[in-house]
């Protein structure tokens, strides 16, 4: 017994060190976040610590200012339609390319999620110098194609990997009793491949919400989003409103987190029980 006594040590402070290290990272991480909330509530106009004294004058600034809530309204009149154009676009292409075998599939594959990967600086470039002739720019629906494009490899992704273990069999057994192929879909494939689906829009959607680069070259005076104000605000006069609306950003982002963390084990069950 005593000779296994050293290494029983020895796992317990490597487990613990281990643990100390991703918490240590964690923090990393997480600290320019958390500082950041606080900030949101100062009393004062300046960005600094301590605080001076606690106001919800900020956050009321975002809801009652009319360039915030422009800002917030502009936000939401791209992204809910990108999400649905990016919810239909990548499902589509999920199916085809999980259900039919044909050369070159990897490459297309590939071109598809590339927007993923591409910087979002040649994207916005190559975008306005395609859609500036076509009278897309300075336009709602120029910023709305190129959200849905941006989105859309999101949603191929995680309905890819919900169909991966999808039994074609069911709607193969579907189609040979009758039903059309909407049917089909709509009743047998859709509500299997829903939590890969919505997790999909959800990621969409924060993408969507989030993106200035591509605004900054395709949108007017009339299409100023929530990130793009909080990029002019930055450049031109730092406020603690620019804290309140990052503050909003990081719970919209955790409650998308938590829902899409939600789906995937709904998921996993609805997956283990069609087995």
């Amino acid at each position: 017994m005593s000779g296994h006594a050293p290494q029983t040590t020895f796992a317990k402070i490597s487990r613990f060190s281990f643990l100390v290290y991703c918490a240590a990272v964690f923090l990393f991480l997480m600290a320019p976040i958390v500082a950041i909330i606080p900030l949101s509530l100062n009393g004062g106009s300046f960005l600094t610590y301590p605080l001076d004294g606690l106001s919800l004058r900020w956050y009321e600034e975002l809801f009652t200012t009319a360039r915030w809530v422009t800002a917030m309204r502009n936000s939401l009149i791209v992204a809910l339609p990108a999400t649905a154009i990016a919810m239909v676009i990548g499902t589509l292409a999920a199916i085809g390319l999980t259900v039919a075998n044909f050369r070159g599939k990897a490459f297309v594959s590939a071109i598809l999620i590339s927007p993923m990967v591409v910087p979002l600086i040649i994207t916005a470039v190559g975008v306005y110098l395609f859609f500036a002739p076509l009278g897309l720019a300075n336009s709602f629906l120029g910023l709305i194609l190129v959200h849905a494009a941006l989105g859309a490899p999101f949603v191929l992704v995680t309905v890819s990997a919900t169909l991966a273990g999808f039994d074609m069999t069911l709607a193969r057994a579907a189609s040979s009793l009758g039903a059309p192929s909407h049917i089909v879909f709509l009743r047998v494939v859709l509500p299997l491949i829903l939590p890969g689906l919505v997790s999909g829009a959800l990621f969409a959607f924060a993408t969507s919400l989030d993106e200035v680069v591509v605004v900054l070259f395709l949108g007017g005076p009339a299409q100023r989003t929530l990130p793009r104000e909080i990029f002019d605000g930055i450049r031109e006069h730092i406020t603690p409103a620019i804290t309140a609306v990052a503050t909003l950003l990081i719970l919209v982002a955790t409650a998308l987190m938590v829902t899409i963390e939600a789906l995937r084990r709904r998921g996993e069950k609805l997956s283990s029980r069609a087995k």
